[in-house]
C-alpha cells in the first residue's frame, strides 16, 4: 500500500469515517490537496474494499480499512508518545518522524513501545489510541467551525499537521481550553471565539477551524 493511500486511511479515520460519511472537502482541506485528487483515490479505495463512496455523500471505511486505519494509528501515535516523552520533541516536529517510523514497526515493537510507555490512550495532540486488541474511545468529530455561535466548547484533539500545531502554539491554544464561538465570518472567514481559560479573544482561521474537534 502506498503511504498516500495510507494517509488517506488515517485522515478518514481522524475525521470520523468509522461511524459516518466523512465528504471530499473535508479530507481535502485536511491533506491540503485538490478536491481532484480526493475522488480519484477515494474511487482506488472503494475499488479495493477499504471504503465505501456515495455520490454527494462522502466516504466511510469498511471493516477491512478500519482495521487497517487502527494498527496504522496505533502505531504512528504511540511513536509520537514516545517522541514528545522520551526524547523532547516539539509536537510540531513529531509527525513526519512517526510516519516514517510506523511504516518499519512490527507488532512486536509497538506493544513493547506501548508497554514501555505506560500504556497511553492518546497522543500528544489528543487523538485516541487503539490498545493491541483494538479497544478505545471514540474521538470526538465535530470540528470548531461546525460549533454554533454562542456555544461553548472543550479543545478535544488537533488534526495531526505540522503547520497547523505550529499556528496553534502561536495563537496559544491547547487542549482542554474552554472556547465560547463568537462569530464565524462569512465566505469562509475565521471564526472569532473567546478563550475562557484566559479570556482572550482569538481569530481561528477557516482552514485551522476544520483541524480543531471539539465536544
Amino acid at each position: 500500500m502506498t503511504p498516500m493511500k495510507e494517509d488517506y486511511l488515517k485522515i478518514i479515520f481522524e475525521l470520523g469515517g468509522k461511524q459516518k460519511k466523512v465528504s471530499n472537502k473535508q479530507i481535502a482541506i485536511s491533506l491540503n490537496i485538490a478536491a481532484g485528487s480526493v475522488t480519484e483515490m477515494v474511487n482506488k479505495m472503494a475499488a479495493e474494499g477499504l471504503a465505501e463512496h456515495t455520490p454527494y455523500a462522502g466516504i466511510s471505511l469498511t471493516n477491512k480499512g478500519i482495521r487497517l486505519a487502527e494498527d496504522l494509528v496505533r502505531k504512528h501515535r504511540i511513536w509520537e508518545v514516545f517522541l514528545v516523552e522520551k526524547l523532547n520533541y516539539d509536537l510540531p516536529d513529531v509527525h513526519d518522524e512517526a510516519e516514517v517510523l510506523e511504516h518499519v514497526t512490527s507488532a512486536k515493537m509497538v506493544n513493547a513501545l506501548d508497554d514501555m510507555l505506560g500504556n497511553p490512550t492518546h497522543c500528544p495532540h489528543g487523538g485516541v489510541i487503539p490498545d493491541r486488541y483494538g479497544h478505545y474511545h471514540e474521538d470526538s468529530h465535530t470540528v470548531l467551525n461546525d460549533a454554533a455561535d454562542g456555544e461553548i466548547v472543550s479543545v478535544d484533539r488537533f488534526i495531526d499537521n505540522h503547520d497547523l500545531l505550529t499556528y496553534l502554539g502561536d495563537l496559544k491554544l491547547d487542549i482542554g481550553d474552554q472556547l465560547k464561538v463568537l462569530k464565524h465570518d462569512p465566505f469562509e472567514g475565521p471564526v472569532t471565539v473567546q478563550n475562557l481559560t484566559d479570556n482572550a479573544e482569538l481569530i481561528v482561521s477557516y482552514k485551522a477551524a476544520h483541524y480543531i474537534f471539539v465536544k
